[in-house]
């Protein structure tokens, strides 16, 4: 997992506001959403939902998945610091040569 991972309004501030000088009232108008909307992402109150990531991979010529990826490693992240490493019993456990024996599932 990686250890504290930026939240995607501060990726898509640095990367993509600040250079392209983009105004939140501007982008939140070509995204179809409000500035308030905006503005909680990009203050790292709000996070990317699908719709959000499908829109922001056309209007930055990224893959939505990239922002997916980004909130999800966030969330756990968080989620992490919130309760640590859950003290669960594992289920099942297999070795790296046992798994290439496997068939896929």
């Amino acid at each position: 997992m990686m250890h504290n991972p930026p939240h995607p309004g501060e990726i898509l501030k640095e990367l993509y506001f600040e250079p392209l000088s983009l105004s939140v009232t501007e982008a939140a108008n070509v995204l179809g959403i409000s500035r308030k909307t905006l503005s909680a992402i990009l203050n790292n109150h709000s996070g990317i939902s699908p719709l959000m990531a499908l829109k922001l991979g056309v209007a930055f010529d990224t893959t939505p998945e990239s922002w997916l990826e980004l909130q999800s490693q966030y969330d756990l992240w968080q989620e992490h610091l919130r309760v640590g490493t859950p003290n669960i019993k594992k289920l099942f456990s297999f070795s790296t040569s046992e798994m290439s024996s496997q068939a896929p599932i």
